[in-house]
């Protein structure tokens, strides 16, 4: 796997990270990685969900690179292998 392109939406509500998600996967092609830090319980349910519900395999990083409380880090595999 190339070094996925990364994006930091700690801080950022929803679902203003979520859509900020979906357009920086836009441009990638087909089976390229991003890596999405964010914060954990909603922000981190809501841009799962929404992003597996567009066809993206979504993983997350464990274990985490943050301390607790700091975010959680997410791979999203973009879709249209």
């Amino acid at each position: 796997m190339n070094e996925p392109v990364a994006l930091d939406l700690r801080g950022t509500a929803c679902p203003v990270n979520f859509i900020r998600a979906r357009l920086a996967l836009e441009p990638l092609p087909p089976g390229a990685w991003l890596r999405i830090d964010l914060d954990g319980g909603e922000p981190e349910q809501m841009v799962t969900e929404g992003l597996r519900n567009e066809g993206h395999d979504v993983q997350r990083v464990e274990p985490s690179p943050f301390a607790p409380g700091e975010g959680v880090r997410l791979l999203v595999r973009r879709d249209g292998v």
